[in-house]
Order: C-alpha cells, then structure tokens, then sequence
C-alpha cells in the first residue's frame, strides 16, 4: 500500500497534503472473508472519491470559464486584434518626416492614433531623435536662453538709463469772480473812484478801474499745451550691481551644466529603452519557437499514446505545458508593445509612428578603464557636480548683492525739455457793474524750456533686519548646497561601482550561458530522440525543454545586462556640449581621447 501511495504522489493524484496521512495510515486488519486485493482496491478508491471531491471543492473557487473547453488539442487560442496590431513588423526604416515631433500643445487626432505604422531604426538614429525632439531638453534649453537673457539684464546695469517723456492734452474751464467789496477806498486815484472822472457832458462817471458791490465778470478759457524732454539716471555708486551680475552669470553655467547632464540622462534612458526593446522583440522570438516546438512534442505524444507506447498523463502534462508557454509567448507580446511605446514617448514620435529596432543585439566590449580610473574621470568636468556649484556660487552673490542694499548708492540724473501752450479766452459776462479790469487776452501762447541735473544718495538706515535676514537666508543656502554637493559625489559613486561591478559580473555570466546554451541544446536533442524511441519519459523531455528555454532567456539577458551596464557607466564619462547651439554627436562606447579624464 506505502508504494502504491508513493507512486499516486509522484503522479500527482494525491494531493501532497494527504501524502503523510496516507503513509502513515495503519494497515486495517483483513476481515473473514475478505481478500486482501478487495481491501486494497477499496482504499484507493476511496483516495480516489477524496481526491475527487477535494478538486471539485478547489474548482468551485475558480471562476467560471468564459468560452468552451478546447477541442482541438493542437489548436492555438486567436490572439487580440490590438495585440496582433501591436506587435505588427516594420514596414521600412525611418522616414524624416516620421521623425519630427508635433506641436507641444496639440493633442493626437483619432486619425493618428488609427493610422499607427511601425518604422525601424538604429539607436543611433534613436539618440539623435530623442536629442532633437525631446521636450524635456527643448524646455531645458529654454531654460538656458532665458538666463542668458537675464544675465545680459544684469550686465545693463553698468550703463545708464535715457528716457524720453512726453505729454499734451487740451484744458477747459468756466469761472466767474464777484466783487463783494467796492474798490474805491485804496487810495490809487480816480480811476478808481465812483465819480472820479468827467464824461463828455461834463457830468461825473466812475473811473475805468472802479469795481462797485456785486460787480462780477464770468469768462470761459481753453489751453492747448505739450512738453517733452529727456532724462538720463546713472547709477555711479551701487554695491549691488557686481554681486548681481556675478550671480547671474552663474546661474547661467548652472543651467548649462544641467543641460549637458541631461544630455547625458536621456543618452541613457534612450539606450536602455532601445536595448529592453532588443530584449522583448528577442523573447518573442524565443517564446514563439518554443511554442512551436509544444506543438510538434504534442503531436508527437499523441501518436506515442495512440500506439500505447506513452500513458494518457504525458498527453496532458504536454498540454498544460503548452497552455504555459501560450501565456508566456502573449505577455511577451504584450511587453514588446509597451517598449515600443515606452521608446516612443522618450523619442517624442508623432502619435502615428511606432519603434522598431533595426540593430541587431551585439554585446558591447568590455569597459576599458579600471574601477579608480573610471571614478576619477566621472568626478572631473561632471556637469551635474558642476551645476551644484555654480548654484553655490549663484546664491553666494545673491548674499552680496541683498547686503549691499544696506550700503550707500549715489546716482546721477539729468533731464531737460520744453514746453509749448495756447490760450484762449471768450464768452464773456459782466453783471452788478461788472468787475476785475484786469487785462483780458483773448488768445495768447506761451513757450518755454528748462533743464536739471543732479546727484542722488540714497541710504537705507533701518529696515528692522528685513535685509540682514534675506541675506542670511541666501548664506544658509548656499551652506545647503555643499551638503548637496557631497551627496551628489556619493551618489556618482555607488552609481559608477553599481555599474561595473554589474558589468563585470554579467560579462562573466554571458560567458557561463554560452557554455549553459550549447550543453541544453545538445541535451534537448538528445532526450527527444531518446523520447520518440521511447527510452526516455516525457518529464525528462519537459525538464530539458525547460532548461533550454531559460539557457536561452539567461544568454539573452545577459548580454541586454553588459550593454545596459556598459551604457550607465558611459553616461557618467560621456562628454556632452554645454552650449545648446552646439551639434551633438551620439557616442556609444567611450573614446579615451574624448574623456573627462584625458582633457587638460
């Protein structure tokens, strides 16, 4: 009984569960009467009802199926059209009009999105469309002409400033002055007084200046007028303009060397990107033939069994292997479709462009430096150090340039104009005797110029610390800056051992699946034939298929390791222009000529 237990263990029909409790079941005494092989074949078919009750309990936890069992044995299950439109194989290289990206506020139309046609290219033409297209980098070098802006800004203040100021505009006006007091005890004379002077009859008449008690005078006046003229400012005391200028120089090369670092970031990801996809289009490849090869072992068991030679369990473990493998062959399918896109979002490709690569997967030599030499030339010339410290030195002239509104500024200024305008007077009114005899011009112009110049001191005396306080804040951050600085240094190094080690290790192990390769195949051979003449099992042939798939897989990924890793240690060395009206060369392996550790 123990061995025939074992055996249905082995088979897989008895949960291992029960194994234990099965082997250690105490032999029940043979009743009178009984044979002992009717007592056997009545304990395993009570395993069996067991056994067939557990399954049916553990399915009816498993979802429904939503299509009908298979028929076929040898059929495959269709694949979904937007997969099969997925993984469609390029049409052609490149073309330019496919490479250049659309407007960055546009949405892609239905039309873009349908028409989706597969293009391959080289991951050098992949570097330099990431380089042109990017809009991460176009929003960077926006970044870069906006401080030149602001530095060539600052450098204005050096000069000094001409305006010119000019106005004009028309005036209007009605008034009316009363007398409420006569004018004729001034003393000036008759011609102020009432009767002061005699008319042509000889009778008295009031003088021609003689202003009586309510006499009033109403007139409405309009002046036209311009000015213009010029003014000069020039500051020639100010602590603050150098510290200014100083900063925003800085704040230049801090934004160029983050240029450059990004350069070298998406020279990375596009290389990774570009090799993950070598990879899944590889798998593809691998799943696809060892899927193929399930279905000629299938067909080949099914014979074996028709004839006898093979028990109905090789039938089915065939089967569920190859259901395993369909799955394995859709998600790899599924992940080449989404690296292509994953390539096409870094190259910024019109929505109706997807990737191919066209390179095919060749590993990258050995890195030529050694572990000391390759850190020593990543910390010389790094842009990402050196954007760190010119953001230092970009907060230290900002300290300056805040204190120094503490300090004195003298300026200078000069303005000089003239001015032009037209009165005119009319409609006029008298009442009570009429009044003010002053002399009443109907039209009249008048002109003039004037000139100033001078000197200006400001000093600010007291601001309650509002100064002292910005400027600490500046000094503090750039104290933070140094922190940053050294944990971006530690960074640079975990990242450069990360990756050669990586690099050492996968060169080692690619060597190990060559010899891992050639071992399984030659055994994979080996154990059909022994399987189609029928002197080995199935499991044997399952086991070696296996082995050779993941020999396969092992290689594959081995050598997507070494270019990956060699690519992450070339990024910490790649020299990249700063200035972004500079051409850009994509560069895949390191020239030593060209490295930060060969440049003076």
């Amino acid at each position: 009984m123990r061995k025939r237990v074992l055996a249905l263990l082995w088979l897989g029909l008895i949960p291992a569960q029960l194994a234990p409790a099965a082997l250690s079941a105490p032999r029940p005494a043979s009743l009178p009467g009984q044979p002992r092989q009717a007592q056997s074949t009545e304990l395993i078919e009570r395993s069996w009802q067991r056994l067939d009750s557990e399954l049916r309990a553990l399915d009816q936890l498993l979802p429904g199926e939503p299509e009908p069992p298979v028929g076929d044995v040898l059929s495959t299950p269709e694949l979904p059209a937007n997969l099969i439109r997925a993984n469609q194989p390029a049409t052609g290289p490149i073309q330019p009009a496919d490479t250049v990206a659309g407007p960055p506020l546009d949405l892609p139309t239905p039309q873009q999105l349908q028409a989706s046609g597969v293009a391959s290219l080289s991951l050098e033409q992949a570097l330099a469309i990431a380089f042109a297209n990017s809009a991460t980098l176009q929003a960077q070098r926006e970044q870069v002409a906006a401080a030149l802006a602001s530095l060539q800004a600052a450098m204005g203040s050096y000069w000094p400033t001409i305006s010119a100021f000019a106005n004009g505009g028309y005036e209007g006006a009605r008034s009316t002055t009363t007398s409420n007091k006569p004018n004729d005890n001034l003393g000036f004379g008759p011609l102020f007084d009432p009767a002061g002077l005699l008319d042509s009859a000889g009778k008295p008449t009031a003088g021609p200046f003689y202003v009586p008690n309510g006499g009033s005078a109403a007139d409405t006046s309009g002046e036209w007028g311009v000015e213009a003229g010029l003014q000069l400012n020039y500051a020639l005391l100010d602590f603050a303009r150098t510290p200014t200028v100083k900063a925003a120089r800085a704040s230049l090369e801090q934004q160029r060397n983050t240029y450059a670092n990004q350069l070298r970031s998406l020279q990375l990801q596009v290389s990774e990107a570009y090799y993950k996809l070598q990879q899944d289009e590889q798998l593809v490849r691998v799943y696809d033939a060892n899927l193929r090869n399930d279905l000629v072992i299938l067909q080949d068991t099914l014979e074996l069994k028709q004839a006898g030679l093979v028990p109905r369990l090789d039938v089915l473990r065939r089967r569920a292997i190859q259901a395993s493998d369909e799955e394995t062959l859709i998600q790899a399918l599924a992940d080449r479709a989404v690296a292509r896109r994953q390539l096409a979002v870094l190259l910024n490709l019109p929505a109706g462009v997807t990737p191919s690569p066209s390179d095919p997967i060749v590993v990258q030599p050995r890195w030529p430096l050694d572990l000391e030499a390759s850190l020593l030339a990543a910390y010389r010339g790094n842009p990402e150090l050196e954007a760190i410290l010119a953001t230092r030195t970009a907060l230290a002239q900002q300290s300056q340039a805040t204190a120094a509104g503490l300090l004195p500024k003298l300026s200078l200024f000069a303005s000089g104009g003239g001015s032009s305008s037209q009165t005119s007077l009319g409609n006029f009114e008298f009442g009570g005797g009429g009044c003010c005899g002053s002399t009443a011009l109907p039209l009249s112009t008048t002109n003039g110029w004037d000139w100033s110049a001078g000197l200006t001191l400001t000093w600010l005396l007291f601001d309650a610390g509002t100064t002292a306080g910005q400027a600490r804040a500046l000094a503090k951050r750039e104290a933070a800056t140094a922190q940053q600085y050294a944990a971006t240094r530690n960074d640079i190094r975990l990242r450069i051992e990360q990756a050669f080690f990586n690099h050492e290790a996968s060169l080692a192990k690619l060597s190990s699946a060559r010899r891992g390769v050639s071992a399984a195949l030659e055994a994979f051979r080996d154990v059909r034939l022994r399987f189609l003449t029928g002197l080995d099992s199935e499991l044997n042939l399952s086991n070696t298929q296996d082995r050779l798939i993941n020999s396969q897989v092992q290689r594959l990924n081995a050598t997507v390791n070494v270019n990956i890793t060699y690519a992450k240690l070339l990024k910490e060395l790649l020299p990249m222009p700063r200035d972004p009206n500079l051409p850009i060369q994509p560069q895949l392996q390191l020239q030593l000529s060209s490295s930060p550790a060969t440049q003076p």
